[in-house]
């Protein structure tokens, strides 16, 4: 998911303030770190969940606009982990 969000091009929608996918994946990527020592990822979906659907600091649910398409992130990345799934099969 982590490389899905880098090569996105998107830009993504943090507390109001505009990051581009590279700098959404290391956001993403520390905030994966900080959850896994504490055992608090298991799934896929724990990660969308916990790391790429909110500011844990404010709340505020993260968002993505791609193709001047915005949206929230937990449902774009629990979108493309069904296309992931399917094409695993």
């Amino acid at each position: 998911m982590l490389d899905f969000v880098a090569s996105s091009h998107c830009t993504f929608i943090r507390n109001g303030s505009e990051y581009t996918a590279a700098d959404a994946r290391k956001h993403m990527q520390r905030k994966l770190d900080y959850l896994s020592r504490r055992d608090m990822i298991d799934t896929t979906e724990d990660f969308i969940e916990r790391a790429a659907s909110e500011s844990s600091f404010s709340g505020k649910p993260y968002k993505v606009r791609c193709d001047g398409r915005e949206q929230l992130s937990g449902d774009w990345l629990r979108d493309e982990l069904q296309v992931l799934r399917q094409v695993a099969h």
